[in-house]
């Protein structure tokens, strides 16, 4: 109780000169969380727009070849076939799921589609119930497409939230109604909505999802595949199986191997990778920053326990006459400077959470695009602490040595 009565004494001596320094540590920590809390924020935004599809999806599509191979000429177009799905599988062991799924009117082709005097123009795609595997979305009501809907054609559909909105009045339900496409009647068997945000969560909003099988014989798109949506398995890079089903696809539709054209493909995890490397980079920059403008406040903080300790420059002189070993005087100038730096990181720190709980509840079910759910974990607080412990310590060591370096007779006379 008496250091602490000591420590409180002499930091509210100059009360104004106390509170100014704190306000640089106060600053420093508050200007670091709050620029964490950001980064993470952004983090979490990007995250979410990744939210609709596995983090290791490879989406695979036919293009133009670009190279003549086998007497075949360069720019002849081809399409994936049903067939490929069982070569792709029986020669790629580290294959998780494949998909196959075509889309009527080709990529973003929209189609009419009407129910009664509700018409809309909206995307219409033949699937297997493993696109789930890869698309995530969230089911509203009713279900998904299943097996047996594939393996005996069945005339049914799972539509979009928008689909809903548009082709049905409000607080109409539309399971086990009907909606036409292109003259053909399917049954509504479930409603979904996106789980993410970005275009691909408004293109999904718009979609109409039906069995492979029912969209080839309804359409006549016979043993066609539009793309390949596939993940590996576990543990394994994407890239792997990615590059492995290109080189399988290249030799069944004879395509030069050398050309890198013919087969389209876009990677998520390699894309997510590269924004994940982009986040880890800001939040080291930030880092250092944050710990920057703190370590302007410490040096604030060191350059006053220096006025401080000449200011007490006979009490100290007083203190070692009387028996008081450097250890003492030392220790009680960094528990000074200690105390000093950790009330004003500790309140600079509880202004930074609620500022960014703030900025949270502001935007709460606001379609906020890149920026979602602003905070820090309890991790980077307690890191947070420990630096600023670790920089009240340093921040006295200077000044205590100086203390211990007064001699008792000059302290004595000193004026």
């Amino acid at each position: 109780m008496d250091r602490i009565n000591e420590i409180y004494q002499t930091l509210s001596k100059n009360k104004l000169r106390t509170i100014l320094t704190a306000f640089g540590v106060f600053w420093g920590i508050l200007m670091l969380i709050i620029m964490l809390g950001a980064g993470h924020g952004l983090e979490n935004g990007v995250s979410r727009m990744f939210g609709g599809s596995a983090k290791n999806a490879v989406y695979i599509w036919a293009q133009q070849t670009s190279i003549a191979y086998k007497g075949l000429p360069r720019g002849r177009g081809f399409n994936f076939l049903i067939d490929d799905v069982k070569a792709i599988k029986d020669n790629v062991p580290e294959l998780g799921v494949i998909a196959p799924a075509a889309q009527l009117g080709g990529y973003r082709g929209e189609n009419n589609v009407n129910r009664g005097k509700f018409t809309g123009a909206f995307t219409v795609r033949g699937d297997f119930p493993d696109t789930r595997q890869v698309q995530t979305f969230k089911i509203k009501q009713g279900r998904f497409l299943n097996e047996l809907d594939l393996k005996e054609s069945r005339k049914v559909c799972v539509i979009a939230q928008r689909v809903e909105e548009v082709l049905f009045p409000k607080n109409e339900n539309a399971l086990e109604k009907y909606i036409q496409i292109n003259g053909v009647y399917f049954k509504v068997i479930g409603c979904i909505k996106a789980d993410n945000a970005g275009d691909d969560a408004q293109e999904k909003m718009q979609t109409i999802y039906m069995p492979f099988t029912t969209f080839q014989n309804a359409f006549n798109f016979g043993g066609k595949i539009g793309w390949f949506t596939l993940t590996a398995k576990d543990n394994i890079p994407a890239s792997i199986v990615e590059d492995k089903i290109k080189s399988i696809l290249k030799q069944r539709h004879s395509i030069s191997p050398d050309d890198e054209r013919a087969i389209g493909s876009w990677n998520s995890e390699k894309e997510f990778q590269k924004l994940m490397g982009l986040f880890r980079g800001i939040e080291m920059l930030v880092w250092i920053v944050g710990v920057g403008t703190l370590l302007a406040g410490v040096i604030g903080v060191s350059n006053i326990m220096l006025i401080i300790v000449k200011e007490r420059t006979k009490e100290i002189g007083v203190r070692r006459a009387i028996g008081a070993t450097p250890l003492n005087i030392m220790s009680q100038v960094v528990a000074e400077s200690i105390v000093l730096t950790s009330i004003a990181g500790y309140v600079g720190l509880v202004v930074g959470v609620f500022l960014l709980e703030g900025i949270n509840a502001a935007i709460q079910g606001q379609e906020t695009g890149m920026f979602q759910n602003p905070g820090v974990d309890i991790e980077v607080a307690v890191k947070a602490m420990i630096i600023l412990i670790i920089s009240g310590a340093l921040a006295g060591i200077i000044p205590a040595k100086k203390a211990v370096g007064i001699s008792p007779v000059e302290a004595l006379r000193n004026e």
